[in-house]
């Protein structure tokens, strides 16, 4: 479930992490002494896994 919500901002978890209290412990122990770098580009796995399926098909 943990990779639904990577490619989300961290308000978006919930949707994956339905208990608050749950997606505010796992944010806070992922981000801790982190550096967070927010690239407003969707996932580069994401767009290779769908342009081989589109190869794929046709």
């Amino acid at each position: 479930m943990a990779s639904e919500a990577s490619n989300e901002s961290f308000g978006g978890w919930t949707k994956t992490f339905t208990d608050p209290r749950l997606c505010a412990t796992v944010v806070d122990r992922l981000t801790f002494n982190g550096t967070i770098i927010e690239t407003g580009t969707d996932s580069y796995r994401l767009a290779s896994t769908r342009a081989q399926a589109e190869r794929a098909a046709g």
